[in-house]
């Protein structure tokens, strides 16, 4: 049995990851990260940094990208669940503006891989919820920016109703970021 399913998306190039699950009475293993496994999957990146974010219920970040040095992200929750989303924004794309999200959880186990060019946001969805990524560059402050996470249209779908959220908890920071209209984007499909 392989290690690892790849699942396709809507959006090209984002994708699902499964790992294998070996649990039993005592609780469970898997193996979260293997480099010969995941350029079986066609991910041939090198991973550079790791990034651990805790949040309460209700914490919508994003939707985040670097216009230099731009990241591609390996997401996986470790404790709660959150609503995940990837945004392609790399023109020339046949999904260009397109996002994907689906819910990881720990309970689900499941990981998000985006590549560079995306977008990236989450709505946690239970109090105290922990998500771990793998990034294949390292952040760069001055080249943090990002997309209003309401841009009208991208009109992504959070599922606020779903899970009883009437308002979303959003820094100051992502509060004020702009509509893609505004943003340029460096990004260009291969």
């Amino acid at each position: 049995m392989a290690k690892f399913q790849r699942k396709e998306t809507s959006v090209r190039d984002l994708f699902i990851i499964q790992p294998s699950i070996i649990g039993d009475d005592r609780g469970f293993f898997i193996e979260a990260y293997n480099k010969r496994d995941f350029v079986n999957l066609g991910v041939d990146k090198e991973f550079v940094q790791d990034n651990h974010s805790k949040s309460k219920r209700g914490v919508l970040r994003g939707i985040h990208f670097q216009k230099n040095h731009p990241q591609g992200k390996l997401i996986r929750v470790i404790k709660g669940a959150v609503y995940d989303v990837g945004v392609d924004l790399r023109k020339g794309s046949p999904t260009y503006l397109k996002y994907f999200g689906l819910e990881l959880s720990s309970e689900n186990k499941l990981m998000l891989y985006l590549p560079e060019g995306f977008g990236h946001g989450f709505l946690t969805l239970v109090e105290n919820t922990e998500l771990l990524y793998k990034t294949t560059e390292y952040y760069c402050p001055d080249c943090d920016t990002g997309i209003i996470w309401n841009d009208p249209d991208i009109s992504i779908n959070w599922p606020f109703k779903n899970y009883n959220i009437d308002n979303p908890i959003i820094s100051k920071k992502d509060a004020n970021l702009q509509s893609y209209k505004e943003v340029l984007l460096p990004f260009k499909y291969r």
